[in-house]
């Protein structure tokens, strides 16, 4: 909606006050709360709250101030829009805190709330007061440079890029963000920098700024299966750094040149996948203040750095959400202890060790242990040249405390090797998204399974959602694919999940078929064609636009959502497509992963149909004609009929296969590739065969993302339930009466990891059916209310929508059914339970319903307790 100018403008008719629990809440720029660093034009939110009954908008005004300069007022602009609003602002100042104001008209009187933004660094010019700068040849390496200040600064910013990581000091403070930072990119695409608000730390005076470097994906020095080694980027870490001061006499600029120092660091070898060594000897106290003497020090080395366009951090740092102590220390062994903690986590340790000076503290990490009772750090599979998950500590005679700064585990035992027993702590290390669902049944083990599956996957974000923290760390594309929904439903994603796909873009390099890892460092390994895996390009984009509205992750990706679609249908002849990654992980296959032995046809044009069905539905979205997109899904699903469907048995059967594939009916229902009576007889058959398993899946990481549903749609939600709950192999409820603690890569006990989400599908059913919470128009603006008829007892579900939150709490009494439903402002929901069906506007809702519970199938598992 364009907005009126401020003449023009006409106020609607309003109560005098609005009322007194009523609240514009929730204000953000770009999906995040005072955002620092926006270098896009920025995108406005809010939400209204008011207790059972939200207040309905009107119109809205935003009046956006520098200083105290008004820069932009929009006027009233009548409607609910509330989600994305953009503005045609003037032209921005980088680096400049922007206060907005917003007045919400509503049927009950006007609501006011203030909030801000910080800009990025806007243009390319900015950045040219500083250079990039690095060490000599050493890991880790020490930087810095002292200043002076003659007046106190009215504002005062801190923007720091790597290639690699960097810990940045001011005057001896650690600026925040410090773990792991900046982002990890195809460096040869976009380099990502941070911002930080560092004026409480700038007085005049002296003053110094220092930084200590780490490789990361940019500089990994071993060697490695993914050649991260030989990334076309590859180079020693190095560092631009803007330090701007606003005050009297107009802004100035520290930045990074030849006139910084370096020195060698403690840290001899910092790797992701092999961990650190750290020599408490070398280490150089005081070396962040102001004054201190580094005339021994070189000149720092310009070097060349990272080729990509400096882009802002977008999605949110990475830090410490957690310090777990041991829960069982053993020493198994004359100076070896085992410390285990309570689960399985992504991190680091935090150590406090003592000893003589030159003596070594050895510290090795694993996910679980080997029969000698000592983590099993084997690279079974020769992934690694030399060390895998390993820390040297040398002492220097004092006591150490100590933890690394640049690489994190996936680890649940540690063993540490000392002449004296260390303390030793774990720092849960991941991206710090926030939890904005929740879920909980009278299951208790589905209610585990689902805190399981969100630990899991938290430990796999780290920038980008992760493949094993303990073995990979890679952005594998199907794996974060299978998982998007469900990070949506569960935790705040967007901005994590939409900088990802800009990865997924850039793997492309210039051509039109994306990688299967993303970022990517130029891997020789070819995966390709792998449509489940690429298919991540289109899905994700549109996924995000479902549960949060954004149009713009369509806009910005719609060429490479396209050009791979026209890339993948030149390369399927007759509309079949082929893959080499199929329904990876099914249970007969091997542990360490691979392909169900079934005609891989049927996926890779199951997955090619639903990118094609995803374009045209995105098509008016972006403004875009969708004929083409909707052509081409109907020519790949006639194709997909006559090459793999018996639609007189209700078969899919790929060549030369006999009896029944899960994965083939699943994907086939479920993608949209059979529909009406033909899809009833397809999930009969798969009934048959989940039955003749006696309650048993048999599904690879593809096609358990979509059982559940597909089982609850077509009429068997008491069969998905008995599966969801079985506690034999293989089934979720194994892995619990094995012990885990977090989810599993494979279904079999030998699984390579014990630290994957992408067989943790289960949570879209948690929530879209056992709770009965789906959106119906993206952005939840109406959601669907519509709990299946499940022999549970009660069910909860929460999903912070941009709007707000949307709820439902249902219990059973019998066949009766009591439910409490909280729709958001600005949102209706169609509530399905049973003989009701009604359409509920915003606020709290109390529903009685009948409900007959579906019965438990023959052979169906009873409610288990974990």
């Amino acid at each position: 909606m364009t907005p009126t100018s401020p003449g023009r403008a006409e106020r609607p008719v309003l109560h005098a006050e609005a009322p007194v629990d009523a609240r514009a809440t929730r204000l953000r720029v770009e999906h995040r709360h005072e955002p620092i660093g926006v270098d896009v034009p920025p995108r406005f939110g809010w939400s209204l709250e008011a207790g059972d009954r939200p207040p309905w908008q009107r119109s809205w005004r935003i009046l956006l101030h520098s200083g105290g300069a008004l820069v932009h007022d929009s006027g009233a602009v009548p409607g609910d829009d509330c989600v994305d609003v953009e503005l045609p602002l003037p032209p921005l100042r980088s680096l400049t805190r922007y206060r907005w104001t917003l007045r919400v008209g509503t049927d009950r009187g006007e609501l006011t709330a203030v909030s801000s933004f910080v800009t990025g660094v806007l243009h390319p010019q900015d950045w040219e007061p500083s250079r990039w700068i690095g060490g000599h040849g050493r890991a880790a390496p020490f930087l810095r440079h002292e200043f002076t200040v003659d007046h106190p600064p009215s504002a005062a910013w801190l923007v720091v890029a790597a290639g690699g990581y960097a810990r940045t000091h001011l005057d001896g403070t650690l600026v925040e963000p410090s773990e792991l930072s900046p982002g990890f990119t195809d460096y040869d695409e976009r380099v990502q920098y941070t911002v930080s608000d560092v004026r409480d730390l700038v007085r005049p005076g002296r003053h110094a700024l220092g930084a200590e470097l780490g490789r990361g994906f940019y500089g990994m020095a071993a060697a490695n299966t993914w050649e991260w080694h030989t990334a076309p980027w590859h180079d020693e870490p190095c560092l631009r750094l803007l330090l701007v001061l606003d005050g009297p006499g107009g802004r100035r600029v520290v930045g990074t040149g030849e006139n910084w120092r370096t020195t060698a660091g403690p840290t001899g070898y910092d790797d992701l996948y092999g961990g650190e060594t750290y020599d408490a000897r070398a280490e150089r106290p005081g070396c962040w203040a102001p004054g201190h003497d580094d005339s021994g020090w070189l000149p720092a080395r310009v070097a060349a750095g990272p080729r990509g366009r400096l882009v802002h951090q977008r999605q949110q740092p990475i830090g410490v959400a957690e310090v777990l102590p041991p829960e069982r220390v053993r020493e198994v062994s004359p100076g070896t202890w085992v410390f285990s903690f309570p689960r399985v986590v992504a991190g680091r340790v935090r150590v406090r060790a003592r000893g003589a000076a030159g003596r070594c503290v050895v510290l090795e990490h694993a996910e679980r242990l080997g029969p000698d009772g000592v983590p099993d750090v084997r690279d079974e599979k020769g992934y690694y040249a030399g060390r895998f998950q390993r820390h040297e500590l040398l002492l220097d005679g004092d006591p150490l405390s100590w933890h690394p700064r640049f690489t994190y585990q996936g680890f649940q035992h540690v063993a540490a090797r000392a002449d004296e027993r260390p303390e030793v702590h774990a720092e849960v290390v991941r991206t710090l998204v926030a939890r904005t669902g929740d879920f909980a049944c009278s299951s208790p083990l589905l209610t585990r399974l689902h805190e399981l599956t969100v630990d899991t996957v938290l430990n796999n974000l780290h920038g980008i959602p992760t493949d094993t923290p303990q073995y990979e760390k890679n952005g594998w594309t199907g794996d974060g694919m299978l998982g998007a929904q469900l990070m949506l439903l569960n935790l705040d994603a967007h901005e994590l999940l939409a900088k990802w796909v800009t990865d997924i873009a850039d793997s492309r390099h210039g051509g039109a078929v994306p990688q299967v890892i993303a970022p990517h460092g130029g891997w020789s390994v070819d995966w390709s064609p792998a449509p489940p895996w690429h298919a991540a390009l289109v899905l994700v984009p549109w996924w995000i636009h479902e549960a949060t509205g954004d149009t713009r992750v369509l806009r910005e990706n719609w060429e490479a959502m396209t050009a791979y679609a026209r890339a993948e249908l030149a390369r399927s002849p007759g509309g079949i497509a082929s893959t080499t990654l199929g329904d990876w992980v099914a249970p007969g296959t091997d542990a360490g992963g691979g392909n169900p032995d079934e005609d891989l046809r049927v996926s890779a044009t199951a997955f090619l149909f639903a990118v094609l069905d995803t374009l045209a539905r995105a098509a008016p979205v972006v403004g875009r004609p969708a004929a083409e997109w909707r052509s081409a899904a109907a020519a790949v699903r006639r194709a997909f009929h006559r090459a793999f469907v018996d639609p007189v048995a209700g078969v899919v059967r790929g060549a030369g296969e006999d009896g029944h594939r899960q994965s083939h009916a699943v994907l086939a229902v479920a993608l949209g590739l059979v529909g009406g009576g033909l899809a009833d007889r397809v999930v009969a058959g798969l009934v048959a065969d989940v039955l003749r398993r006696r309650v048993h899946l048999d599904t690879g990481a593809l096609a358990t993302k979509w059982l559940l549903p597909v089982l609850t749609r077509h009429g068997h939600p008491a069969l998905a339930l008995a599966l969801a709950e079985q506690t034999t192999f293989p089934s979720w409820g194994f892995w619990l009466e094995q012990g885990a603690t977090s989810l599993w890569e494979h279904w079999k006990p030998e699984s390579r990891s014990r630290g994957h989400y992408f067989l943790g599908t289960l949570d879209d059913w948690l929530f879209h059916h056992v709770a009965g919470l789906r959106p119906l128009s993206p952005g939840w603006r109406r959601a669907l209310v519509r709990p299946a008829p499940l022999a549970l007892t009660w069910a909860r579900g929460r999903v912070l929508t941009p709007r707000g939150p949307v709820s439902v709490s249902w219990e059973r009494d019998g066949d009766d059914v009591r439910a409490e439903v909280e729709v958001p402002a600005g949102a209706t929901a169609l509530l399905v339970l049973g003989d009701v069906r009604e359409d509920l506007p915003a606020g709290r809702h109390r529903v009685r319903a009948r409900v007959p519970a579906a019965a438990v199938p023959a052979g169906g598992a009873p409610h288990q307790a974990v």
